[in-house]
C-alpha cells in the first residue's frame, strides 16, 4: 500500500496551479505577439511592404548599438534610448502632477456646485475636443520656448479626463449620505475625507489612469514638432528625417513598453488605495 505525502500533494497542486495561470494569462499574449512579429517579418521579406521587419532591430548596426548601449551620452541631443525616454518621462511627470492637482480640485468644485457646472460645461466641452497637436502652435506662440510649451501641451491634454471623472464621481454620491451629513451637521473637513473622497475615489482613479496614457501620447506628439528637445518624440522625428526607419521602429517599441508600464503602475496604485 502506497501512502502519498501531504507535502508532495500540496507542492504538486501549487505547481499545477502556477502552470495553469501561466497558460491562461501569459501564453495567449506571447503567441499573439510572436504571430504578429512573424507575419510582419514575412511581409517585409517578401517585399509586400518597404517597412523593415522586426529582425532589422538586431541586424541593423545603429539599432543594435542603441539596444546594447541605452545609457550612452555624447552631449546635446545625441543620447541613448534611456536618456531620451527619461527626458520625456520627466516632462510627463511635471505636467501630469499639475493636471491631477488642478483636475481633482476643479472637478470637486464642479461636482458640488450645479451652478458652476452649468456655467463651465460648454467651455470644458469645447476645450477638451481640441487635439493635442493643435495646442502646439498656440503654446509656442504664447510661451515662446519649447520646454514650457511641451509641458503645457501635456497638461491641457491630461487635465480633462481627471476633471470630468472627478466631477462625475462627486455627483454620484448617494443623496442619503448628503442628507445625513446635513442633519448631523458634519464639519466640512470630515464630510470631505469620510464621504466625498471615498465615494469619488474610484472615478478619480479612472480619470487618472486615462490621463496618464493621454499624457504619454501628448508628449510624443509635442516633441515630434518641437526641434532641439531631448526626448523620445524628437528622436523619432530625427530618425525619420535621416531615413533611419529601424530606429523609428525601435522607438515605437520603447514608447509602447513605457506606456504599458505606466498604465500597470496606475492600476496597481488604484488597487492599493481604492477599496474593493
Amino acid at each position: 500500500m502506497t501512502v502519498s505525502s501531504p507535502g508532495r500533494n500540496t507542492t504538486f497542486r501549487g505547481s499545477s496551479a502556477f502552470w495553469k495561470k501561466v497558460n491562461k494569462d501569459f501564453l495567449p499574449p506571447l503567441i499573439a505577439i510572436f504571430a504578429f512579429l512573424g507575419i510582419w517579418q514575412m511581409l517585409s521579406s517578401s517585399g509586400i511592404t518597404l517597412l523593415p521587419g522586426p529582425a532589422s532591430l538586431i541586424t541593423d548596426e545603429r539599432t543594435r548599438e542603441l539596444l546594447m548601449y541605452p545609457f550612452y551620452d555624447r552631449g546635446g541631443i545625441d543620447k541613448g534610448m534611456f536618456w531620451q525616454t527619461w527626458a520625456s518621462l520627466q516632462r510627463v511627470a511635471i505636467s501630469y502632477t499639475l493636471a491631477a492637482a488642478v483636475g481633482i480640485a476643479v472637478g470637486i468644485l464642479v461636482g458640488t456646485s450645479p451652478m458652476i457646472s452649468k456655467a463651465l460645461d460648454p467651455l470644458f466641452l469645447f476645450l477638451r475636443t481640441v487635439p493635442p497637436l493643435a495646442w502646439v502652435p498656440i503654446s509656442l506662440a504664447a510661451l515662446n520656448k519649447n520646454e514650457p510649451a511641451a509641458l503645457f501641451v501635456i497638461f491641457i491634454t491630461a487635465v480633462w479626463p481627471i476633471l470630468i471623472n472627478t466631477a462625475v464621481g462627486v455627483k454620484q454620491i448617494p443623496q442619503d449620505y448628503n442628507n445625513v451629513a446635513k442633519v448631523l451637521k458634519v464639519p466640512r473637513n470630515m464630510y470631505f475625507f469620510n464621504i466625498l473622497l471615498p465615494s469619488a475615489l474610484p472615478y478619480i482613479f479612472t480619470g487618472l489612469r486615462v490621463a496618464i496614457s493621454l499624457a504619454w501620447l501628448a508628449i510624443i506628439a509635442a516633441e515630434i514638432v518641437m526641434s532641439g528637445i531631448v526626448g523620445i518624440g524628437f528622436f523619432i522625428w530625427e530618425a525619420y528625417q535621416n531615413n533611419y526607419i529601424s530606429e523609428v521602429i525601435l522607438a515605437l517599441v520603447w514608447i509602447g513598453a513605457v506606456g504599458l508600464l505606466l498604465d500597470r503602475l496606475m492600476a496597481w496604485l488604484q488597487s492599493v488605495i481604492v477599496p474593493e
